[in-house]
């Protein structure tokens, strides 16, 4: 069960940090156009957390299942919102979880089994400091 803490919360810490890059990156960081996403419909978290302050931001991103999602309008209201940051501090919440999961597995002396505990701590915090 603590093998499934761990990667379910660093999976969801990665996504909900990729979710934040698709708007602050840049295509040449991201290797994809940035705001790909949300071109395409996809509704990923900061959109979805604005869109429960902002309920009128549903019709703006249900139109690119139809055709084009309004960019621009939708980035206006996500500008209106601090929901770039929520998400960062969700991930932030679940980057902790992992490190439980990890202090949670049993003591050891064994200097491979610490290296190990630290190398997946460092995936943690590679993952929730990553900008590129």
């Amino acid at each position: 069960m603590l093998a499934y803490d761990y990667g379910k919360n660093l999976g969801l810490a990665y996504q909900l940090i990729d979710d934040v890059l698709d708007f602050t990156g840049t295509t040449a960081s991201l290797g994809k156009p940035s705001l790909l996403d949300i071109r395409h419909g996809i509704v990923i978290a900061p959109i979805l957390f604005a869109m429960e302050e902002f309920p009128q931001l549903r019709t703006v991103v249900d139109r690119g299942f139809d055709g084009p999602v309004n960019v621009d309008l939708a980035l206006e209201y996500l500008g209106k919102s601090n929901e770039i940051q929520r998400a960062r501090e969700l991930a932030s919440q679940h980057a902790k979880l992992v490190a439980v999961a990890i202090e949670s597995l049993p003591e050891s002396d064994d200097e491979d089994v610490q290296r190990s505990r630290r190398a997946l701590i460092d995936i943690t915090h590679r993952v929730i400091t990553r900008n590129k």
